[in-house]
């Protein structure tokens, strides 16, 4: 298999359509069609189901995305680490560092420009990678640290919980639920719902499903999207409510109301993660994390 072969799938499993995967890779449909089939040619098994209408991931499918994640983290960093080295650079280390959708991108942008002044000869590549993808990584030692979603079986990776985020719903302005304080799952049991794909973030999907499931009431997800801005433009289109996370909202989505989620599991924790001996390099962007998400103290007025 190469690489061009790895990349369509995780184009298509997370878009979960050729023609935007093609898109996203700047490719032709049919090059990025035939790179799957040679990939399942060579695994000897489907990745995907596909129908006229949709596209879903096979259970062959959802067990390899991990680790076609982290085997194109590998090869980015071997890419990044020849670069260096034949540039004449011996003493340059490469760290890699994963953060999966609706995380605090805000807390990394602030953190990076520190740890870059403190380690000047160490080259950091950001690298967009869903949680579960993430675990493969840092076990197999591809990348140095990770941002994603407290999920369960976290064995083998150190986990330090930067932030407890609450869902939040984004309501039409003109909904009968906008004038809502905040919202159960019960309120939004009849409600087609816009969220993200379970691909991208399984452990946030989880999380919600039992949130439902506690309060008895049916989760009808009719669309996702890989981002918040992709939701909020469907919800404005009148297609349903969105779902998303606190930190994900940068800003107040013009014509939307964003009303919290109450009740059991409706909060998910956002974790730093790294292996279990971490480089100099990772410890200090954790620790640099950390120090970023703590509630600043009260001040006195």
């Amino acid at each position: 298999m190469d690489r061009m072969e790895l990349e369509a799938f995780v184009a298509v499993a997370e878009e979960l359509h050729f023609g935007r995967a093609a898109a996203r890779l700047h490719r032709g449909q049919p090059t990025v069609s035939d790179a799957i089939r040679r990939l399942e040619s060579t695994l000897g098994g489907r990745l995907f189901h596909r129908t006229s209408r949709r596209v879903s991931l096979t259970d062959l499918g959802e067990a390899l995305l991990p680790d076609a994640h982290a085997t194109l983290a590998q090869l980015r960093r071997f890419q990044q680490r020849g670069r260096s080295l034949a540039a004449g650079d011996r003493t340059r280390t490469t760290l890699v560092v994963a953060h999966a959708e609706y995380t605090g991108h805000q807390l990394l942008l602030r953190c990076l420009p520190q740890l870059h002044e403190r380690f000047p000869d160490v080259t950091i590549v950001p690298e967009a990678m869903p949680t579960t993808a993430q675990l493969t990584a840092l076990r197999a030692e591809t990348i140095g640290l990770g941002i994603g979603w407290a999920t369960g079986n976290v064995t083998g990776v150190r986990a330090r919980v930067l932030s407890t985020e609450r869902f939040m719903a984004l309501v039409p302005a003109t909904h009968p639920l906008a004038a809502h304080t905040e919202l159960s799952a019960s309120e939004l049991s009849t409600t087609g719902l816009l969220t993200w794909p379970h691909q991208i973030n399984s452990g946030l999907c989880d999380r919600l499903l039992s949130a439902f499931h506690i309060g008895g009431a049916d989760l009808r997800i009719i669309r996702t999207a890989d981002s918040v801005h992709a939701i909020a433009a469907h919800v404005a289109a009148g297609a349903g409510i969105g779902i998303t996370v606190e930190s994900a909202l940068d800003h107040q989505p013009p014509g939307l109301r964003v009303i919290p989620l109450t009740g059991p599991s409706t909060t998910a924790d956002q974790v730093v993660l790294t292996p279990t001996e971490p480089s100099d390099t990772a410890t200090a962007l954790r620790d640099l994390l950390l120090h970023a998400s703590a509630p600043s103290p009260a001040t006195d007025h």
